[in-house]
């Protein structure tokens, strides 16, 4: 009988009343789900030996979004608004981890926040503003009202001509949610633009050819689609693309069952 892949996703460090927590958004884990596998939780790594122990169990790695932003420091810049929050205790793990995943084949999907991560891991820099940029739409969308409006369609994105999001999703644009501050500025040698929003900020990234020599599965979104994605059908194709990738991760690495 065939186990369903295991999926890690980083938890985020926040303080609840006096005490630090562990906080994942259910919407990441239902659509780990939808995606025919299974979430597990990491929180700090404490040293390389755990990090292997990690990535031994994984066979697909799922980078969510979240409120806090990448430290500056990680891509040699200061803090721009210090009212915003930052999880440096995230950033050590999945800066990390990145990187590793990717030198194995592992698959992996990252999401606004996490889209961010994996750019600033492999050598790329982030706008840490961009609505305060000149020509540059506003990102951060609307941040008040039902969460259906926030997390609402916001803009077209138009996708790169030959890339792996325009084959699979047979079309030259969608419409996407916006709720970003930051964006990618300088991106990271390796990865290849799948998308643009009108204003020419990138959306989504994937792996350069021959980049993994493990052939991995590796695409960066800089909107949500883990929102309501079993209502979107685009969203739920992303994600039934990454659950493939998973499974074939699973199965070449430790064949259906999970044991070898």
């Amino acid at each position: 009988m065939k186990r369903k892949p295991f999926v890690l996703v980083p938890a985020c460090h926040r303080q609840v009343e006096q005490h630090i927590s562990h906080t994942v958004g259910k919407k990441y884990t239902d659509a780990v789900r939808l995606a025919g596998c299974l979430p597990l939780l990491f929180t700090t790594i404490q040293g390389p030996d755990e990090l292997d122990d990690l990535l031994d169990l994984a066979d697909g790695v799922l980078l969510t979004g979240s409120p806090s932003n990448v430290h500056p420091r990680h891509f040699g810049e200061e803090v721009h608004n210090t009212r915003l929050p930052l999880d440096p205790d995230r950033d050590a793990a999945t800066l990390a981890l990145i990187p590793q995943a990717i030198a194995r084949g592992i698959p992996l999907m990252a999401i606004c926040r996490g889209f961010q991560e994996v750019n600033v891991a492999l050598g790329g820099s982030l706008f840490q503003a961009v609505h305060e940029l000149e020509g540059r739409l506003d990102h951060r969308g609307v941040d008040e009202g039902p969460v259906e409006q926030v997390y609402g369609p916001a803009h077209m994105v138009n996708l790169e001509p030959g890339g792996l999001l325009s084959q699979w999703l047979q079309r030259a644009e969608i419409e996407v949610n916006s709720v970003h501050g930051q964006g990618v500025n300088r991106l990271a040698p390796g990865l290849r633009v799948e998308a643009r929003a009108p204003d020419g900020l990138v959306e989504a990234f994937s792996l350069e050819d021959g980049v993994s020599t493990s052939g991995g599965f590796l695409l960066g979104v800089q909107w949500h689609p883990e929102w309501q994605a079993h209502l979107n059908p685009v969203s739920t194709q992303l994600f039934e693309a990454f659950g493939r990738a998973c499974s074939h991760y699973r199965d070449r690495h430790r064949g259906p069952d999970g044991t070898r």
